[in-house]
């Protein structure tokens, strides 16, 4: 795949995401695409049936973008074709009343994927970064020590709560979870597009609500927040991938290609061997098998 170099993805300095393109010039059409897609995924696949055998290591990939961005119609094609008891996808809403009796990364952790297995979380964690620094009102909902009103929540309050990710991504990279977060780098005039053809075609009309224009008119308040914490988290063993994503297409393409080739970094997984003592008496279960 020539035109993927998936370092060029790679958050490894401080970035500006107003300099960052939304969609990736290439000559690429969409059967070419669709081809490329269709191989990474049976290769995927066949590596995931592997690494479940193997139960070691586990994945941790994490979605993040504004509304419309591509994160559903992602987790339906780049991971079809895994066995389904290989990857569990989790989508983060506002926190229920039992996920507010504990920390904000308590319901992360409950749902981190066994060994041999790929969690997918469709929002995550930086939630608490994102949209609570955009509507700082809701941290009163987590009832925290010391925050009893907006005005209480300070920059260290931020800082401190970012300083708590890296540490909760380093704990459980260091515990056999690889851990991938990408970030769908999306125009705010594709959005306004999308958003329209929700509401031209009869039959993605559910998914639009009014709350989406409400978030719409805060985009720069988000794209702001967005850089800062993708500035102050993207580390080597948790780090950040920016998908042009105007091109969902394209997006798919180059999140299974990062996908594939960190699987490629754990040599140390290979396909399951039989038993020496069952492959050496194969023939006699064969026979056995056939009376």
């Amino acid at each position: 795949m020539k035109f993927l170099n998936v370092e060029d993805y790679k958050v490894t300095g401080k970035i500006e995401l107003n300099k960052i393109p939304t969609v990736l010039k290439s000559d690429e059409s969409s059967e070419d695409l669709e081809e490329k897609l269709d191989k990474l995924q049976a290769k995927l696949s066949k590596k995931q049936d592997a690494m479940y055998a193997h139960n070691k290591y586990s994945f941790l990939i994490c979605l993040q973008g504004m509304d419309t961005s591509g994160k559903d119609s992602l987790i339906r094609e780049v991971f079809k074709e895994f066995n389904p008891r290989g990857v569990v996808v989790h989508s983060y809403k506002t926190p229920n009343s039992t996920e507010l009796e504990h920390d904000y990364l308590w319901r992360h952790y409950i749902a981190l994927p066994e060994k041999g297995k790929f969690a997918v979380f469709n929002r995550t964690h930086y939630e608490n970064v994102l949209v609570t620094r955009v509507h700082p009102e809701y941290i009163l909902s987590e009832n925290l020590p010391g925050v009893n009103k907006v005005e209480d929540i300070t920059p260290k309050f931020w800082e401190n709560r970012m300083e708590q990710i890296i540490n909760f991504e380093k704990h459980i990279s260091q515990n056999g979870t690889v851990v991938l977060k990408f970030y769908f780098h999306m125009s705010k005039e594709e959005q306004r597009l999308r958003l329209l053809k929700r509401l031209e075609n009869e039959e993605d009309n559910w998914k639009f609500s009014t709350g989406d224009l409400k978030e719409r008119a805060l985009w720069d308040d988000y794209m702001k927040y967005y850089e800062e914490a993708i500035n102050k988290t993207s580390t080597d063993f948790a780090p950040w991938f920016i998908i042009p994503s105007d091109d969902k297409e394209m997006a798919r393409v180059i999140v299974a290609k990062i996908i594939w080739e960190e699987l490629q970094k754990l040599t140390d997984i290979v396909e399951p061997q039989l038993d020496a003592k069952v492959k050496e008496n194969i023939e006699l279960y064969k026979e056995q098998l056939k009376g």
